[in-house]
């Protein structure tokens, strides 16, 4: 398993590649920032949800968010600003107005979301994280939204990759992501079983990184979030998806040690039944991640 350094990255990508992976993620402050909220969109707040929340909470009326870096559709900078915009920060706004608390979102690496929330620098994440069961034992979950898994190849897909091609092929996946930590592991089996060699893994930090890898033909394929594969395959001709998998809910994710499950629960049942939720979706062109059954700790895998 190969993970790849900024020095590296940038020795490797063309000026195509880096063309590329700098018009989407353009105007990216550091991860470890936090990115200026926006007053959209907009729920009132639900006193039934807001009276489950913690006196500690209540009293700080603030709730700390965190998100991942720039992925597109799902959270990403508007251009030339520092605000974070996207379906899962506009869902984060949407509990925090909910709970009739401000809001702080922090953006950062996905695979630094769960040790943060341990050392207490975040009261919960909207950041497409699957409820497996290793997750639960440090978080509990609330479904908002549901979505799957995609292959993303270069256009025309030369080397015919499939899901069930990857044996041997150079696979592009996100560093602590489903893909990586659930959907990986029992390809990696099969492959062994059938005498063929393992799927080598490339790890990145974002999907950017993972999608230039592909473009300047360092890997064979990016497996990832299909929300983001689609999008950057609508703004990229040079890659195209090759298969959709494993739709299913994605979770807000919410420590154990801060009493807040019960309140975000709550918020969530009432946004989910709001307008306001079809709203973000239709603004993305995601209707179809909608969900109607806002389930606590659902266990995906």
């Amino acid at each position: 398993m190969i993970r790849i350094t900024h020095a590296a990255r940038t020795a490797a990508l063309g000026v195509a590649v880096l063309t590329f992976s700098a018009g989407l993620a353009a105007c990216s402050p550091a991860a470890g920032t936090s990115a200026t909220p926006t007053a959209e969109p907009t729920i009132a707040k639900v006193d039934s949800a807001a009276a489950l929340l913690p006196d500690a909470v209540k009293s700080a009326g603030v709730l700390k968010v965190a998100i991942p870096t720039n992925e597109p559709p799902t959270q990403f900078y508007r251009p030339g600003t520092q605000e974070m915009t996207g379906v899962n920060p506009d869902i984060a706004r949407l509990i925090a107005q909910a709970l009739g608390l401000k809001i702080q979102i922090q953006v950062t690496a996905f695979d630094a979301i769960i040790p943060g929330m341990a050392a207490g620098r975040y009261d919960l994440t909207v950041s497409s994280m699957t409820p497996t069961k290793a997750r639960m034992e440090q978080l509990d979950f609330v479904d908002y939204v549901q979505m799957g898994s995609a292959l993303a190849v270069p256009a025309g897909n030369p080397k015919h990759i499939s899901l069930d091609t990857l044996c041997g092929a150079k696979v592009a996946v996100l560093e602590g992501s489903y893909q990586l930590t659930v959907n990986i592991p029992p390809i990696t089996d099969k492959c062994k079983a059938d005498g063929k060699p393992a799927p080598q893994l490339f790890q990145f930090s974002d999907t950017h990184q993972a999608i230039s890898s592909v473009l300047s033909d360092r890997t064979d394929v990016v497996y990832a979030d299909q929300p983001i594969l689609g999008y950057a395959a609508k703004q990229e001709p040079r890659i195209a998806l090759a298969g959709i998998s494993d739709i299913a809910p994605v979770s807000v994710g919410i420590a154990h040690d801060t009493g807040t499950l019960k309140a975000v629960s709550a918020a969530l049942i009432a946004i989910v039944a709001s307008p306001e939720y079809k709203k973000v979706l239709d603004k993305y062109g995601l209707t179809s991640m909608a969900i109607t059954d806002p389930r606590v700790n659902a266990a995906q895998g």
